[in-house]
């Protein structure tokens, strides 16, 4: 498999001054844990299934995808369903590469699927999932969970790669932060043996822990229900994100290990995508490995 870190400059004072913060939702009961020994570190993530650069008006735009994350304004994001010369949906362009130049940011991309390309000499066709950071990206690896393939006839749950894991500095403060995509169908059962590989790999990892992604089913599922003793909805009253018009589904997701303070969260209602953003503002108190 092919994993890529593309490196770029962050934006500059100016632009970011222009960023106009998302308002955020404050948690009831939010506060510090007891005993924190050295100043929090600040963190907003979001994550953002992006629909491989294609609003819900199916018309590929990603400097409409940009425009949308940028509006976020965040420190790190985790995006689903990223195209990278993959095929004429998406014009055949590198999505992790251009988002990244386009926002300034740091991108590790994590393919789920690997294709030959459909000329020879061409790039290698990819999709899945990835991680765009203004901070520095000091480890990347493309872990397997369960898959039920979609590009192959009569296939059955095996392990494939997709599940995007980064571990960035964060002034200092280590944090690993996942991206994900489960699956789709609905039948629970996929998702299930996803959620167990999930906990597996977080469980290989110390330090504050972020997850993020498209779960593809509401919190509440009972297929999830064992993620939520290891992790922290950050909204579980939070806003509907699918379809990004008039939502009725809360199933994309920004969750954190317990040693991680929500300071708020929110949604950003844009045509960007199918799915809407959601954005949570964190505060780090640990120092990850």
């Amino acid at each position: 498999m092919r994993l890529s870190i593309h490196r770029r400059k962050l934006l500059g004072a100016a632009l970011a001054a222009a960023l106009a913060p998302l308002p955020l939702a404050t948690p009831a009961g939010a506060s510090e844990p007891a005993g924190a020994a050295a100043p929090p570190a600040p963190l907003r993530v979001a994550t953002y299934n992006i629909h491989a650069g294609a609003g819900e008006d199916n018309v590929f735009d990603l400097a409409r995808t940009a425009g949308a994350i940028r509006a976020l304004n965040v420190d790190v994001v985790g995006l689903q369903e990223v195209d990278v010369h993959w095929a004429a949906r998406s014009n055949f362009v590198d999505e992790a590469e251009e988002l990244a130049e386009r926002l300034g940011m740091q991108a590790f991309f994590a393919p789920i699927y690997d294709m030959d390309p459909l000329t020879a000499g061409a790039p290698r066709r990819q999709y899945g999932v990835a991680v765009l950071s203004r901070y520095p990206i000091l480890d990347a690896e493309n872990h397997e969970i369960t898959r039920l393939s979609t590009q192959v006839p009569n296939p059955v749950p095996a392990p494939a790669p997709g599940f995007a894991e980064v571990t960035i500095n964060v002034r200092g403060a280590h944090v690993h932060v996942y991206s994900t995509h489960l699956d789709y169908r609905a039948d629970p059962s996929v998702r299930r043996l996803q959620v167990v590989d999930t906990l597996d790999i977080l469980a290989a990892d110390s330090g504050p822990k972020v997850l993020v992604g498209d779960l593809n089913a509401e919190p509440g599922a009972p297929e999830l229900a064992a993620l939520w003793q290891d992790l922290r909805d950050t909204a579980p009253a939070g806003g509907k994100t699918y379809p990004a018009t008039d939502p009725v589904k809360r199933i994309d997701v920004v969750s954190v290990s317990p040693d991680i303070t929500v300071v708020g969260t929110g949604t950003l209602a844009t045509p960007a995508s199918d799915h809407r953003p959601v954005v949570a503002d964190l505060l780090l108190h640990e120092r990850g490995d």
